[in-house]
């Protein structure tokens, strides 16, 4: 009995391990910030990721065709920019906070997918929580105040990252690795270039590009591999529900790791776009187990 609690239970604690490795592996990127910038970092991460994924999917073996490599750069385009506008982001903004407006992104895509009404109060919960973000602040109200430039570059990365989702889903067909690993090669091509831009010989430094690859590890290999793991095991619904603990987890991860303290109402608004993303998992169709898929790579936040 003991053995089958633990088989019901791994799966929660892989995805909850992936988020939170995720989280953590953010968190210790942006102490490059002051180095190389958010540009400078994105390229590390992105680019070590693409690197660790060609090693471990060989991507040739399955043969893509034209077709294919197509659909997948468009695909890697989109993710290359949702990485870097998120790290662009979260140099000016809170962890949590920039998480909780990304999230925004795929509830849209839920929501416009499913056209059920219900589905229409998690969009309003969400909605709530970005008014209390981004709303409240222009009219006095001390919520403690969001860079805008910020806000922007979040918003935009919460537009890729539902594009991301709807590529992702076109891709599907395609082996999960050959799409990950192609479009990562991809996403590296593009955003490198504005960190060599940013940061110039600095990305060669043997320290920083330790550093980097540590990072890739943490936040996008292990991710990864858990994400395998537990998507093989759960339904659809249970692992997005599990998903969106991720700005509570980025939210904890930036005040351990980089002293980022929020206010009440910032915690408030982050609960209740999580609060809708569970909802939304939740009432949502059920559906088998899904079998190995490209993982959400801040996108995954994360990249």
């Amino acid at each position: 009995m003991q053995d089958s609690l633990w088989q019901r239970l791994l799966p929660s604690l892989a995805v909850l391990g992936s988020v939170s490795a995720l989280c953590l592996g953010t968190s210790f990127a942006k102490h490059l910030f002051p180095v190389v910038g958010a540009q400078g970092t994105t390229a590390l991460r992105v680019g070590f990721s693409a690197l660790l994924l060609l090693l471990i999917w060989r991507p040739w073996r399955f043969g893509p065709t034209k077709a294919h490599l197509g659909q997948i750069a468009i695909f890697g385009v989109v993710l290359g920019l949702m990485n870097l506008l998120f790290y662009m982001a979260i140099k000016r903004l809170p962890f949590g906070v920039t998480v909780a407006i990304e999230f925004v992104g795929p509830l849209s895509v839920a929501v416009w997918t499913s056209r059920r009404l219900l589905d229409l109060v998690w969009l309003g919960l969400a909605a709530l929580g970005l008014f209390l973000l981004l709303v409240l602040p222009m009219f006095g109200v001390q919520t403690a105040a969001l860079d805008p430039v910020g806000l922007c570059y979040a918003i935009l990365a919460s537009a890729c990252w539902a594009g991301y989702i709807v590529l992702g889903k076109r891709a599907g067909h395609m082996h999960g690795g050959m799409v990950v690993s192609l479009a990562l090669l991809t996403a590296a091509i593009v955003v490198v270039p504005f960190g060599i831009a940013e940061a110039g010989a600095k990305l060669l430094q043997p320290s920083i590009l330790l550093y980097g690859l540590a990072v890739a590890a943490v936040s996008s290999a292990i991710p990864y591999t858990l994400e395998m793991f537990a998507l093989k095991r759960l339904s659809s619904g249970a692992f997005s529900t599990m998903l969106a603990t991720e700005p509570a987890i980025a939210a904890i991860a930036g005040m351990l790791v980089l002293g980022e303290l929020l206010t009440a109402t910032q915690w408030s608004a982050i609960g209740l776009i999580m609060f809708a993303a569970m909802g939304s998992a939740l009432t949502a169709k059920p559906s088998a187990p899904q079998q190995a898929a490209a993982p959400k790579t801040e996108g995954q936040a994360v990249a």
